[in-house]
């Protein structure tokens, strides 16, 4: 069985910042539990967001037994639980490795991959991800330099379609029509061309390269390495690219500014088998939506708490849909909670200002035409990528801000007036740029 370790404190320092740390990397897994508020706190790791109805099955179990009963999806696509007990973690670990979620104890925490959800499934993109993923979670798990990745490290893979290349990955594999595929290092425009089938391979030669790169930095994530070495990384990831035999060459492909997540409702373009996306306000799921959803065939959890169900018969999409929206959750467009998102807030996080969550709930009307993130403190941990609407809680009040990539506009602050904020929000997530 595998051992679990203690939940440990919560870091001193926020996640975002892009500095040296001093402590080592306390992002917690499945086998080092994190102490909340409301108990002890898993993060299970889903490569791709993944899950067979097994898995799926094996984690409700977990969540029941173990936890407050609820699944809490991340924006990576991971699940977390809630409300574990302090001496639970041999118990929960020896139930996932049955499930096969955790394949490697010492790699659980840097299996952090997002992958297009819709892969495969409508026809759209370069092609099907789904080898690039099988490929790259075997090499990081086979990989002894991979356990020095943080837990915050985090590899995309898209299609062509650039969904998830926009979620600001440290390393990002893109399909290309031609076969090949384009690595992008960070968050730069300029990407090295690699054969497709060198894909995955060519991700962890470049995340080793970071690991050297950032030795005695204290870097965790591209983002926080020095200029010096950022600037130096591209050409010496070519260098061992083409060391290792890969043919690589410098192209030039944009970030997309917007992470679109899949349309709720049926998946176009399947012919023997239906796909359904599904959005879960708020990412959190009780049991009976989790059965409901698991239930129906294998899961896609989406970078943008949502999931796409596979494999449905035709004949059964309708009823399914039907069941899944009277059950709360967001299956066609027009829905108050589309897009609405928000961090753990109190009463589950000590930094929290607020009850974020029941503020969020409080405050829905019409969907808007930008997504809205409310956060308990500055960390913001867990809010979207492109253009968004912040909303922040502060002493006596919430800061609405508008987010457009690295830009922020000027700021409003409400102070405590639920009618007023609901107001201030709908009129920022309407507003044109």
């Amino acid at each position: 069985m595998l051992a679990a370790m203690p939940a440990s404190s919560p870091p001193s320092r926020s996640p975002g910042d892009a500095c040296a740390r001093s402590s080592g990397d306390a992002c917690p897994g499945a086998l080092r539990l994190h102490r909340a508020d409301d108990g002890a706190l898993a993060r299970i790791r889903i490569p791709g967001g993944v899950l067979t109805p097994r898995q799926a099955a094996a984690l409700g179990h977990a969540a029941e037994r173990f936890g407050d009963g609820e699944l809490h999806l991340t924006s990576r696509g991971n699940v977390q639980l809630r409300g574990l007990g302090p001496d639970c973690g041999a118990e929960l670990a020896g139930l996932l490795d049955e499930a096969g979620l955790l394949p490697s104890a010492r790699h659980e925490r840097v299996r952090n991959v997002v992958a297009s959800p819709l892969s495969g499934l409508d026809g759209l993109g370069a092609g099907d991800v789904r080898p690039w993923l099988t490929a790259l979670d075997s090499l990081l798990c086979a990989s002894d330099s991979a356990t020095a990745l943080s837990g915050r490290f985090l590899f995309a893979l898209d299609d062509g379609r650039g969904d998830v290349d926009a979620l600001g990955a440290d390393l990002t594999l893109l399909g290309q029509d031609d076969g090949g595929a384009l690595l992008r290092i960070g968050d730069g425009d300029a990407v090295l061309r690699v054969p497709s089938a060198d894909g995955p391979r060519a991700a962890l030669i470049a995340a080793e390269a970071f690991l050297d790169a950032a030795r005695g930095t204290g870097a965790w994530r591209m983002k926080d390495l020095p200029d010096g070495p950022a600037a130096a990384l591209p050409a010496e990831v070519t260098r061992r690219l083409r060391q290792a035999g890969l043919a690589v060459a410098p192209h030039h492909r944009p970030r997309p500014l917007e992470a679109l997540p899949p349309a709720p409702g049926p998946v176009p373009g399947g012919r023997h088998e239906t796909a359904l996306s599904v959005g879960v306000p708020l990412g959190r799921l009780d049991q009976a939506q989790w059965r409901l959803l698991s239930g129906a065939g294998e899961l896609r959890l989406t970078p943008w708490r949502g999931a796409v169900v596979t494999g449905v018969a035709p004949g059964r999409a309708g009823s399914l849909l039907s069941g899944l929206s009277e059950a709360g959750l967001i299956t066609g467009p027009g829905s108050p909670w589309a897009g609405v998102g928000a961090c753990i807030g109190q009463p589950g996080c000590a930094k929290s200002l607020a009850d974020v969550r029941a503020e969020a709930g409080a405050a829905v009307g019409p969907a808007g035409r930008l997504p809205v993130y409310w956060s308990g403190c500055e960390r913001r941990c867990g809010h979207p990528h492109g253009e968004w609407i912040d909303v922040l809680a502060v002493p006596g009040g919430h800061r609405i801000s508008h987010v457009r990539g690295d830009r922020t506009a000027a700021a409003v602050t409400v102070r405590d007036d639920p009618g007023a904020l609901a107001a201030a929000v709908a009129a920022a997530r309407g507003a044109r740029s």
